[in-house]
């Protein structure tokens, strides 16, 4: 037979309206009482419903946490720390995919503020008229992409971006190329502006090629470019598309780094098992879940949307194999 709030209430010594405010507000509940009654749930394998305690409390105690692509390599481990960062907070994360894809996005984020108490929003498309709408509804959290008004945890890729062009013009590179991502990411225009702000002070010819998909595909499909831009040094939107473009160089016979260095963004796991091993930008993404969710739960525990802050978090290069200084001809 089940184990009741009522039985842990018997069992502690306290009233049931003790045991409910343990888990629904904790903090209203004195330290030893709420420790006792913890333990005596945990001993008789007490678990709270948690329909019912929203049909209480008004909150779910569930968060929504949407994604521009699950199948890129950069999102699992963002997806997995705030997964456990929630967890800790007792609550719980539902994660879903736009596909690149903003009227998805748009709709799916509709969805979410019907059944969760916060959303946490991760390089959205949507314009950002249309986010700081659907953020008036529940409280939002962004990650990668900057709204007037609402809070958000960058990763500083735009550094990082002037860091790899630095690197390349280090190692005697002066025509540059620039693999940029999807028209509607805030972290391709962040790379593009300060890519190009420090190819320009550094004396080095950058072109800009895109749009591109952020993905293989995008790198193979961006190797002709590449190749008739005369480019020896090369940054990437994300490693999957210095990947492709590495496959993709390959197949007309321009060998990295021997020919064209490459440079990617992300630090994924792919690039470090590629090879060559990818040089890039690593991007602390699992630090941005954990400071997102923490966050979007203080949002949901003052009952307002989130004050609007901006967390920034330093990003650096890795440099591995996919870059070499350049050979005498």
């Amino acid at each position: 037979m089940a184990v009741t709030i009522r039985d842990v209430a018997a069992a502690s010594g306290v009233h049931v309206s003790t045991v409910s405010r343990t888990f629904s507000a904790p903090h209203l509940v004195n330290a030893e009482t709420r420790n006792r009654v913890l333990a005596v749930a945990e001993g008789l394998g007490y678990r709270p419903n948690r329909a019912a305690r929203a049909l209480t409390t008004g909150r779910t105690h569930n968060l929504g946490l949407i994604v521009a692509d699950i199948a890129n390599p950069f999102f699992p481990p963002l997806i997995k720390a705030a997964q456990a960062q929630a967890r800790e907070r007792d609550y719980h994360v539902f994660v879903a995919d736009t596909d690149e894809d903003p009227l998805l996005e748009q709709e799916l984020i509709e969805a979410f503020v019907k059944q969760v108490d916060g959303v946490l929003l991760c390089s959205p498309r949507l314009p950002n008229t249309a986010i700081a709408k659907l953020g008036a509804q529940v409280p939002f959290v962004l990650v990668n992409r900057a709204v007037k008004g609402m809070t958000t945890v960058l990763m500083d890729v735009g550094e990082g971006a002037a860091a790899a062009v630095e690197h390349l013009r280090a190692l005697g590179h002066h025509a540059l190329a620039l693999v940029a991502g999807p028209s509607g990411s805030w972290t391709s225009r962040q790379i593009h502006r300060h890519a190009t702000a420090r190819a320009e002070e550094l004396g080095a010819e950058l072109t800009v090629l895109g749009p591109n998909e952020p993905t293989v595909h995008g790198g193979l499909e961006a190797a002709d470019a590449v190749a008739a831009s005369g480019a020896s040094g090369v940054l990437c939107y994300n490693d999957l598309v210095a990947i492709g473009l590495i496959d993709g160089l390959g197949r007309r016979g321009l060998r990295v780094p021997r020919d064209v260095s490459v440079v990617g963004v992300d630090d994924s796991l792919p690039g470090r098992l590629h090879r060559p091993k990818l040089t890039t930008i690593t991007m602390p993404t699992a630090a941005a879940g954990r400071m997102a969710v923490d966050l979007l739960l203080a949002a949901v525990a003052s009952g307002e949307q989130a004050s609007a802050t901006t967390a920034r978090l330093e990003t650096s290069l890795v440099i591995r194999d996919s870059t070499e200084r350049v050979r005498p001809p």
